[in-house]
């Protein structure tokens, strides 16, 4: 694998998610909560995850499917994220 720019930028916003949501769970721990996703109930962790996954095939489509700029992509993620964590 190559170490780009880009690659070590990814991996260190996701090691600071992960600190973050290690801080947030000793300062204010998890209550299960069931939103929009059609699972039983969903933990922060569990949303951070599949926010994660669900943005890995937002770009894979995209990539697929667009020619246009991957940072439409991005929007879309961002926002897909953001919606999982807070309704999800």
């Amino acid at each position: 694998m190559a170490w780009s720019t880009v690659t070590t930028t990814f991996f260190i916003g996701i090691a600071i998610i992960l600190i973050c949501m290690t801080i947030w769970e000793i300062k204010s721990p998890t209550v299960e909560r069931k939103g929009f996703l059609p699972i039983i109930a969903t933990t922060r962790g569990d949303r951070v995850f599949i926010g994660l996954l669900g943005s890995a095939y937002i770009h894979l489509i995209f990539l697929a499917v667009s020619e246009h700029s991957i940072w439409i992509a991005f929007g879309i993620s961002v926002v897909w994220f953001f919606s999982v964590l807070r309704w999800g």
